[in-house]
């Protein structure tokens, strides 16, 4: 365990942290980041939606969600060469590449225009329909501008003045960016379709057992080796909307929720995250009542933050982040949770999440029943907490045992 434990702080922990500093990773996962309040106030209209299924009378505010969570793919594609000219320190291009991206981005979506020269567009892709053509298309923005911008033509002549070299050095990947795109859209070159025909096994191995799995453990070994959880978030936020994006159509058309890998139900539902990532909440219970006086203080400060699914302090307060003893239950309780809730929803016994509601903090069972629709959510919260409290036990006996005698 020593070898193991010696290997993951000098080597995994190093390698993943640099693998996750990358400036071109770095910046889809900043744009991810920066588009969470977005999410989440059309996650609220999604919850107030549920009143208005039983209260017909309340008033439609739909169009807060179309114009915040609707433009989602718009705002990543901005967001993601606008952060990378930051990390890539060309702060004075940023805006010109962001806006740029948004041009291109519209551009490889191939909208028609009429005699009247109105534009019409699939309004899907600018939300999570489209938030892989997004990506690309702001990869790519930045991949030209940092290209062109590295060999600072003009920059050091003293006879040009700066706003001209400035205009020159910003014009130059305008027009190389959008010429392209102009001549592989003559050719009939589609981005969205290309981008689905390359994505589309993924988001599908995304939906399957092992894929649910993936998008559980990753983020939880992360996390207890001390990396943000976040930076899995470029990886995992795409799967998880267009899984939620297929269920609320489904059910629009009158079919059924199909597709289980959704943020609502790893996170918001807080069945497989009771308390946080690894299901922290029957740990920070056994440290309340814990004989060492060190555990029992931390269980009590991190109980409210763990109710509400937060559980950076009892990560990193009691620690689990490279404790090898605690380290090993979060690891299991992220196969256990996800394996229980992906075989339920998927033989009938717990609905599967049909409406966007993103908002992780609500107390559970409170949210498992409001997220699934269905009150035998309560009867697996309560299965799973058993579950997590004895995987919990005997690994938390042994640390409580090594805090006593320190």
């Amino acid at each position: 365990m020593k070898k193991f434990m010696n290997w993951l702080e000098k080597s995994f922990a190093p390698a993943m942290n640099k693998i996750v500093s990358n400036p071109w990773v770095a910046a889809v996962s900043q744009a991810m980041m920066k588009s969470i309040p977005f999410i989440l106030v059309g996650s609220l209209i999604y919850f107030y939606n549920v009143f208005v299924s039983y209260i017909p009378g309340l008033p439609n505010l739909g169009p807060i969600a179309d114009y915040s969570f609707g433009f989602m793919a718009l705002f990543t594609a901005f967001l993601i060469p606008y952060d990378l000219m930051e990390l890539k320190h060309r702060n004075k291009f940023q805006v010109s590449a962001g806006l740029l991206s948004v041009a291109a981005f519209i551009m490889f979506l191939r909208p028609t225009f009429d005699k009247n020269y109105f534009m019409s567009v699939n309004y899907g892709c600018f939300g999570p329909t489209g938030i892989m053509v997004a990506m690309v298309s702001g990869l790519f923005v930045a991949f030209v501008f940092n290209s062109w911008t590295r060999f600072k033509f003009f920059e050091d002549s003293t006879t040009i003045p700066d706003f001209l070299v400035n205009w020159f050095n910003t014009m130059v990947p305008i027009f190389l960016t959008l010429l392209f795109i102009m001549i592989v859209n003559n050719f009939g070159f589609s981005l969205l379709n290309s981008v689905n025909a390359v994505f589309l096994p993924l988001a599908k191995a995304g939906q399957s057992y092992p894929g649910m799995i993936f998008m559980c453990l990753t983020p939880a070994i992360l996390y207890s080796c001390g990396i943000s959880s976040w930076a899995f978030g470029a990886i995992s936020t795409p799967v998880f909307m267009a899984g939620i994006a297929a269920n609320i159509a489904a059910i629009q058309a009158g079919g059924v929720a199909t597709n289980i890998v959704t943020s609502e139900t790893v996170f918001t539902a807080a069945l497989i995250t009771m308390g946080g990532m690894g299901a922290t909440l029957p740990l920070v219970v056994q440290m309340m009542f814990s004989k060492a006086k060190k555990l029992k203080v931390l269980g009590r400060v991190c109980l409210g933050p763990s109710i509400f699914n937060i559980n950076e302090p009892v990560v990193y307060g009691t620690p689990i982040a490279f404790n090898p003893i605690l380290m090993l239950p979060m690891w299991i309780n992220s196969i256990v949770g996800p394996t229980i809730i992906y075989f339920g929803m998927r033989w009938g016994l717990l609905n599967i999440p049909g409406k966007m509601i993103q908002v992780g903090q609500i107390p559970a069972p409170i949210s498992s029943v409001m997220i699934t629709q269905d009150w035998r959510a309560v009867i697996f919260y309560i299965v799973l907490f058993v579950l997590y409290f004895i995987i919990w036990r005997p690994f938390f006996k042994v640390y409580e045992k090594q805090c006593m005698t320190d």
